[in-house]
């Protein structure tokens, strides 16, 4: 009887199983193809592996980068591709740093900071802000003739039709010269830093269509679009061998060289000017396929065509779409729910081909550079947690090679302002090295967020060996962050601050002490790095003991969470009001705490929402909300905050979150929007029912598959 029982019990499940509804991937992924029929310099397109990206125009490549330069550049970016300019001045990094002793304790801290004078200090700053930068790493476009023998303008292209199919990560575009019409498909190879590209058309034959590489000059800017071709003598550009079939360029900087291999159909390859080679395709030929590699070394590789980009390019993105996490809002009468399909679909291609490196990513990916080209570490919780909720832990393991390699830096960090453990940069290049900045030097919310992606991780497996490879990290962060919290003798209990900028960075950091969410946060952390090392069977360590103990409490005034302890006027004083709305962060982001009070937490929130500056906010605030929304059980909220009105909340018809003028894109927005998403349908540690942070008034219908808990 008890086999049959069981036997019964196995047919049961496979029948639930063979019944349960799966989703049509495919189906979902292609229903939110893009698709362009003029030149939108907001709607460029991007081909890529996540440490490698391709931006193109309507011409499936980069042939106009000046006329896009202030839309959604055409970049083309690496992991590996940085310079530095010369330090002719012999500036050293210890001539940015600045004493503080915020809490009168004698401890005089040194800071990197944004030095005004002396004029040599203030170099010296400028100079460390600026290098490394992060590397364009060259223009491949199609130079088009006309009739009458000018070079075509992009205004003299009619016919446009381009598409990105998504599932497959191949572009198709096609356009039309004159009457004559012409067709380009462009793909990334999966595992190399490479494009693959293939063109049809008369024009070939008649030797009016040609394609190039140009090589622009790092602007040293903050923003770097791809296009500044001034101070040509400050860099050089040789062809190093040209054959019929293959070429190669070499392009030497101030602090690096690389080269460019070109593999093509019959043709030549020559200079045609300063930084300016052409591929003249044969004339036999109305077809032609080529790839073009970048790479750090002269490592000539096999002769690859646009076949062969096709087929790992689908290969590689049938992969990944067909692994983790998938949802399916078909059905809904919700107007809003295609619109949030339509923004999971394109983010999470978005940061698959931006973010899926060895590295906390910028924040405009491999793009154009924001921040000199520079990772936040700040940033990495909304670039990368989204995959391990995903399904998808691989992905932000790799990016945690970061923390391994920064380690060391990161630990003199920490012993140069007196603390133990290690203080994680801020902002750096991905060797570690700290750019001075009057904020980045006092923010702390990025500490924990080395515990949070970890412990998602090994939630993720259980696997004993997920402890062994980032314990050392675990311990080090939680040795600085049980240090760095000040003991207040008179209330008996450990501060954070005075000397702290919150996420909320509009608080000055000489007045600012025990932010709300930073408070939350470091309870949290510092517990778990306790469970991490019960985990491990070692004892549990005496001094985070303590401070979790005795940690201040999250800071209440009037029924409502304050933005920080030394804010009583959170808000009243509008000033406070701008920014990120951190304060909700505390119950979100951060799991439920003891500490915190959910009646309190919803007068937070409604407070916020009813005062709150929201013209002045970033693209990751509305996920923030909306997870708040969802802890609280308010799921009409959640998404109300998913869809608020704001231009920082926009989101492209390619699917980048748009800030402004300076931020054209924007891919926290993405990652958060991905993490808050996920929250909402498979719910946190202590959610009840199913999709808790959507409303059950039957204008959802939902398929959800393969998502894992928040905390």
């Amino acid at each position: 009887m008890k086999r049959i029982t069981i036997y019964l019990g196995i047919f049961l499940m496979g029948f639930s199983s063979m019944n349960a509804q799966k989703i049509d991937r495919k189906k979902v992924v292609q229903r939110h193809n893009v698709v362009n029929t003029k030149a939108d310099t907001l709607s460029t397109l991007t081909v890529g592996n996540g440490k490698f990206a391709y931006t193109v125009d309507i011409t499936g490549m980069q042939s106009f980068p000046e006329y896009y330069k202030n839309g959604v550049s055409l970049g083309t970016q690496s992991e590996w591709g940085w310079n530095s300019f010369p330090n002719k001045e012999n500036y050293k990094f210890e001539e940015t740093l600045k004493p503080y002793d915020f809490n009168n304790d004698g401890r005089k801290a040194l800071y990197s900071v944004q030095i005004k004078e002396p004029e040599r200090n203030k170099g010296a700053v400028e100079y460390f802000r600026v290098n490394q930068h992060r590397l364009q790493l060259g223009n491949i476009g199609i130079e088009l003739t006309k009739k009458d023998g000018q070079q075509a303008k992009i205004a003299d292209l009619t016919n446009i039709n381009q598409k990105i199919d998504l599932w497959t990560g191949i572009i198709t575009s096609e356009f039309t010269l004159e009457g004559a019409p012409v067709k380009v498909w462009t793909a990334s190879f999966q595992n190399s830093d490479k494009i693959g590209l293939k063109i049809e058309s008369d024009l070939i034959a008649k030797g009016k269509l040609k394609i190039f590489a140009r090589y622009p000059s790092p602007t040293g800017q903050f923003l770097d679009d791809a296009a500044f071709y001034g101070n040509e003598n400050d860099h050089s550009s040789k062809i190093v061998s040209s054959q019929s079939t293959q070429g190669l360029i070499q392009h030497k900087l101030q602090s690096t060289d690389y080269y460019t291999q070109l593999s093509f159909t019959e043709g030549k390859l020559r200079e045609a000017g300063k930084h300016y080679f052409v591929y003249e395709p044969s004339n036999k030929n109305k077809t032609v396929e080529l790839s073009v590699e970048f790479s750090a070394k002269n490592q000539q590789s096999n002769r690859t065509l646009f076949a062969d980009a096709e087929k790992e390019s689908t290969s590689g993105w049938k992969n990944f779409w067909e692994s983790g996490a998938a949802v399916d809002f078909e059905g809904s009468t919700d107007p809003r729910a295609n619109e949030l399909e339509r923004r999971i679909i394109l983010s999470e291609y978005l940061t698959k081909v931006q973010c899926g490196g060895s590295n906390p990513p910028q924040e405009t990916g491999l793009t154009f550079n924001s921040w000199y080209g520079k990772p936040h570490t700040e940033m990495h919780w909304w670039h990368g947690v989204h995959y391990a909720l995903w399904g998808r832990p691989e992905i932000l393991d790799k990016q945690l090679d970061y923390y391994f390699r920064s380690f060391d830096k990161a630990k003199k960090l920490a012993e140069r302002q007196g603390y133990k453990g290690v203080r994680w940069i801020k902002m750096s290049d991905n060797d570690g090295n700290e750019s001075p900045s009057s904020v980045a030097a006092f923010l702390i919310w990025e500490q924990p967020h080395i515990i949070y992606m970890t412990e998602l991780l090994y939630r993720n497996s259980k696997d004993k060996k997920v402890l062994e490879k980032y314990k050392d990290l675990i311990f080090a962060t939680a040795d600085f962050m049980a240090d760095f919290a000040t003991y207040d003798k008179e209330k008996n209990r450990y501060n954070l601050g005075k000397g702290v900028i919150p996420a909320q960075e509009v608080f000055p950091a000489k007045d600012t002490y025990n932010p709300t969410y930073e408070v939350a946060y470091w309870d949290w952390a510092l517990k778990t790095a306790q469970e991490w090392k019960e985990r491990l069977g070692q004892p549990r360590d005496k001094k985070w003991d303590d401070v979790i103990n005795k940690l201040a409490p999250l800071p209440v005034q009037d029924g409502v969470y304050l933005s920080t302890e030394s804010a009583k006027d959170s808000f009243t004083f509008p000033k406070w009001m701008t920014d990120h709305p951190a304060v909700l962060g505390a119950l979100g982001m951060v799991p439920e705490s003891p500490k915190l009070d959910k009646k309190i937490m919803k007068n937070t929130l409604e407070i916020v929402w009813e005062r709150w500056n929201w013209e002045h906010t970033w693209g990751w605030d509305f996920p923030m909300t909306a997870m708040n929304a969802a802890r609280l059980g308010l799921p009409n909220k959640a998404l109300d905050a998913l869809f608020m009105n704001i231009q920082t909340n926009t989101y492209l018809k390619n699917g980048h979150n748009y800030q402004d003028g300076r931020l054209r894109i924007y891919l926290p927005g993405n990652g958060g929007t991905l993490a808050a998403v996920a929250m909402m349908l498979e719910g946190w540690d202590n959610s009840t029912g199913q999709y808790p942070g959507f409303p059950k008034d039957g204008t959802w219908k939902i398929k959800a598959e393969g998502f894992k808990k928040m905390p």
